[in-house]
């Protein structure tokens, strides 16, 4: 039977991995990325959606947050696909001075996403910089990943072609 994402928070294990994963932040030029080892709880995640877009009427349902840049930017799981698991929703990152985008179309792209050396924040920022390659997490991806490997800017571009107008829902509740 399939798992469906109704209030599913259980932590996938290829998350649970990236969580415990390095990240080298390099100066800037490697990744602005901190995963959780868990989602924030759903009041959490409602707290947060509501003073991101000013919007107290919204719930923060759609969302499983996993983790942040070093700004507070937000990466999560964006639950628009009904019925389906969260394995199958896409990432989504939304920064916090007001920077949003779909990263990975579902969470086996998003590992490959990293393993190119792209985090969320850099997904949306700088989708056209070069990858660098990152040997550790293409193996965690290679473990857990459904979708075969592709250059992060396929997978980006991929993403953004299937939910083209992302920014401009989100900029929406903002009203």
């Amino acid at each position: 039977m399939t798992e469906t994402i109704t209030d599913d928070r259980r932590f996938p294990p290829a998350l649970a991995e990236v969580a415990a994963a390095e990240f080298p932040y390099e100066d800037g030029e490697g990744f602005d990325f901190e995963p959780y080892d868990a989602f924030d709880s759903a009041e959490e995640t409602t707290d947060w959606i509501r003073h991101w877009t000013g919007n107290h009427d919204l719930e923060g349902d759609a969302f499983r947050v996993f983790g942040q840049d070093g700004t507070g930017g937000l990466a999560a799981l964006w639950c628009v696909r009904p019925d389906r698991p969260l394995a199958e929703q896409p990432v989504v990152f939304m920064g916090s001075e007001g920077e949003v985008g779909v990263v990975a179309a579902n969470l086996s792209d998003f590992l490959w996403l990293l393993a190119d050396g792209f985090g969320p924040m850099e997904a949306v920022e700088n989708p056209d910089r070069d990858a660098r390659p990152q040997p550790g997490l293409a193996e965690l991806a290679a473990r857990h990943a459904t979708t075969p490997r592709r250059p992060a800017r396929a997978v980006i571009a991929e993403a953004q072609s299937e939910f083209p107008s992302f920014a401009e829902d989100i900029d929406a509740l903002c009203r």
